[in-house]
């Protein structure tokens, strides 16, 4: 594997960081700090943690592809922090720092993937290219 720049490292690692930052802080928020008063509030809080657990494998090995997907999942926890924001005044701070945990995941992801990609030589197609191969085997799908 081609070697990473400093760059992309301190990428990498602002994104672990705040990957692992979240899982820890959205455990905490669940099951101790706000747990929910007629469920159990360990099991709700490994709810709210599993799909961040989805990806992690991934975002340790520092794989450019599952940090961008990781993305999807990270915003059901932006829009649940918005959320609570608006409607939960005894939980603001709480949604806050989700927020800013999961903002600045998200960006470091985006960050790391595309330099990542970059420095590993995957790139995505232009639009127009795609169009033109598309176009091109379905007439050469229609002449067959």
């Amino acid at each position: 594997m081609k070697a990473m720049s400093k760059s992309t490292q301190n990428l990498r690692y602002t994104a672990l960081i705040a990957n692992l930052s979240l899982i820890l802080w959205v455990g905490l928020w669940q099951s101790t700090i706000s747990p929910h008063p007629h469920l159990n509030s360990f099991i709700l809080a490994g709810i709210w943690v599993l799909p961040l657990l989805l990806p992690l494998k991934g975002i340790l090995e520092g794989k450019p592809y599952t940090h961008a997907w990781a993305n999807f999942i990270l915003m059901f926890y932006f829009l649940h922090a918005l959320t609570i924001l608006w409607v939960d005044d005894g939980e603001r701070l709480l949604a806050i720092i989700e927020l800013g945990l999961v903002s600045c995941a998200f960006i470091t992801n985006i960050l790391f993937a595309r330099s990542r990609g970059r420095e590993l030589g995957n790139k995505l197609k232009k639009l127009s290219q795609v169009e033109r191969e598309e176009k091109e085997a379905h007439e050469k799908q229609k002449s067959e």
